[in-house]
């Protein structure tokens, strides 16, 4: 079963308490937090503090996107934020396998995002050891992009890679995911989807989750 990550960086700022309860609300099992340092990314969004509000008002898995340079000086701020995820990107770090140990000692788990250009073979020597990776599907920075369809290739990839290896990492999809194209994603391995506008930008953002979950549940009911 599919996995939900509404990203937060979507909502209106507002009324954020109000957005964090619809999710509480949902079927969405985690909330995508997108941090951004206006370094690494071309914007910036919010720190440990605001991430430290958002975990003590939502109950779902708060899963932690670090978009910024230099991250192994912040893993330990952001888990005792509230982070149970933490992933980083390849591209930012030097000792990337070092970093995603330090995840892990935090108690968080650990994962690494890609961004658009970054192959999957980078990833080799770490993939034991990671929980997911995050492909990005966009270039990274900017909510409400168009999704970048050469990612199912990658998506792909990936999962053959996880089956021959017998590895057990989860497949993270963030960038322009929404109910058009949310299904071939799954289709070519996918575990978790991440929804921003697609999501808080609907009439009605529970009920574009339900359908988001039940996206391929009718297909598997058949076998």
């Amino acid at each position: 079963m599919h996995i939900i990550a509404p990203s937060i960086l979507a909502a209106n700022f507002l009324r954020l308490e109000d957005d964090i309860n619809t999710i509480n609300k949902s079927e969405a099992e985690y909330l995508h937090v997108d941090v951004m340092d206006g370094v690494f990314v071309p914007n910036i969004s919010f720190g440990q503090n605001i991430v430290k509000f958002m975990s003590s008002a939502c109950n779902k898995i708060i899963d932690v996107h670090l978009m910024i340079v230099e991250p192994e000086k912040y893993v330990q701020s952001f888990r005792d934020a509230g982070a149970d995820i933490i992933s980083v990107h390849a591209e930012a770090t030097v000792h990337l396998h070092r970093l995603i140990g330090q995840i892990k000692e935090t108690g968080a788990k650990a994962g690494v995002a890609l961004n658009p250009h970054t192959t999957t073979q980078s990833l080799e020597n770490v993939l034991e050891d990671l929980d997911q990776v995050v492909l990005m599907s966009v270039n990274p920075g900017f909510g409400g992009q168009k999704f970048i369809y050469q990612t199912l290739k990658k998506i792909e990839e990936l999962d053959n890679t996880r089956a021959k290896r017998n590895l057990n990492f989860k497949i993270e999809i963030d960038g322009g995911v929404g109910l058009q194209n949310a299904e071939k994603i799954l289709q070519a391995g996918a575990d978790i989807l991440v929804a921003g506008s697609s999501v808080f930008k609907s009439e009605n953002p529970i009920e574009t989750i339900k359908k988001l979950k039940l996206i391929g549940q009718e297909q598997d009911a058949k076998f």
